[in-house]
């Protein structure tokens, strides 16, 4: 049987520890990511009362041109809410029912969710920029939200623009219920 030399077995103790010392040092410099409240995506969030708005952008071509408002409205309360939405001095009012989610601006969303389609009609800021959006609900009140202006060189809001041939309103057109959802994401419906 073999046995080290005790030098040999202190050195190895003294690399282990050493290893194991610079490699936990990272968490005890820099904060855990995973735990903190950060917006992953290009949009911003914040909370009025019990509902929380989520991953707000608008997608525009240029500044003064029509756009797209477009995120999700959460409400985590047992009754209804309206949220009413400013953007570019036009007023927009959601209906948000008791524990759901109404996403803004999703052609594509499964059909399980509530949709709103809110398109504005000139843009206020260009994209890289930033608009005021008012979010308002008649029991919290209101904050404003400085959301960015996107346009569409990244592949995933080229569908968000709205169509400049029609003309375009103020008003969201729910364009799904989700009251009764119709089973697991991905699921086609015929």
């Amino acid at each position: 049987m073999t046995r080290l030399r005790p030098r040999t077995a202190r050195t190895a103790a003294g690399l282990a520890a050493a290893a194991v010392l610079a490699l936990s040092g990272c968490s005890a410099t820099n904060p855990i990511a995973t735990i903190a409240d950060y917006q992953p995506s290009d949009g911003v969030a914040t909370t009025v009362g019990d509902v929380r708005v989520l991953n707000m952008i608008v997608v525009a071509q240029a500044e003064g041109q029509p756009g797209t408002l477009t995120g999700a409205l959460a409400n985590g309360s047992s009754q209804d809410e309206t949220v009413t939405l400013t953007i570019a001095g036009e007023e927009v009012r959601v209906p948000v029912a008791a524990s759901t989610t109404v996403l803004l601006g999703a052609p594509d969303a499964p059909p399980r969710y509530e949709t709103a389609d809110i398109e504005v009609a000139a843009v206020d800021a260009a994209p890289g920029g930033l608009t005021t959006v008012t979010v308002a609900t008649a029991s919290s009140g209101s904050v404003q939200l400085q959301v960015p202006v996107l346009n569409d060189k990244l592949p995933e809001y080229q569908a968000l623009l709205p169509d400049t041939t029609a003309t375009s309103t103020a008003t969201p057109a729910a364009t799904r219920d989700a009251s009764q959802p119709s089973g697991q994401e991905g699921d086609e419906e015929g």
